[in-house]
């Protein structure tokens, strides 16, 4: 089931945020520590914030296989992302990846703008991110699922935008 995604806000925007927050709070002890800091922070999904991922547009994305103990692999997802005012980078970081699922109907021209995005719990305990790409016109946009053991953020501001005004 989910919460906060495009068909729920459609319908109610404020109830489904309100229904959302519900649901991260009746679970805060089974859920990943610093995915459920990042999901109930302020300004995770205030837009004006420029940590905010919405509106952000997809740099890179990099999915690792490392030796994990003698011949068992770990993989683990790296999503780096231009960030909507475009002003610094986003980056999610997954140690643990159990699952994942990237669809896209089309994506020739780019995923479009990174639209919506929530955090789950699975059946197994594990955390779900589901995240909602825009696509463009004849795109029906794209949809990524990662199962995870957590993730991290880190905001990386950009050097130039850093950098002091001089006249």
């Amino acid at each position: 089931m989910t919460y906060y995604l495009s068909a729920e806000r459609n319908r109610d925007l404020v109830g489904s945020y309100q229904r959302y927050q519900q649901y991260l709070r009746e679970n805060e002890k089974q859920f990943p520590r610093l995915a459920f800091e990042l999901a109930t922070s302020e300004w995770y999904q205030n837009a004006k914030d420029h940590r905010c991922p919405h509106d952000s547009w997809l740099e890179n994305l990099v999915i690792s296989e490392l030796p994990d103990s003698g011949r068992k692999r770990n993989t683990s997802v790296r999503i780096r992302l231009l960030a909507a005012y475009h002003d610094g980078y986003i980056e999610f970081f997954y140690p643990r990846v159990f699952t994942y699922s990237f669809e896209s109907s089309a994506c020739f021209e780019g995923l479009g703008d990174w639209l919506y995005d929530e955090f789950r719990l699975s059946a197994g305990g594990n955390l779900i991110h589901e995240i909602e790409w825009s696509g463009r016109e004849a795109d029906k946009g794209s949809r990524w699922i990662i199962e995870s053991s957590d993730v991290q953020f880190q905001w990386i501001p950009s050097p130039i935008s850093a950098a002091p005004l001089t006249s």
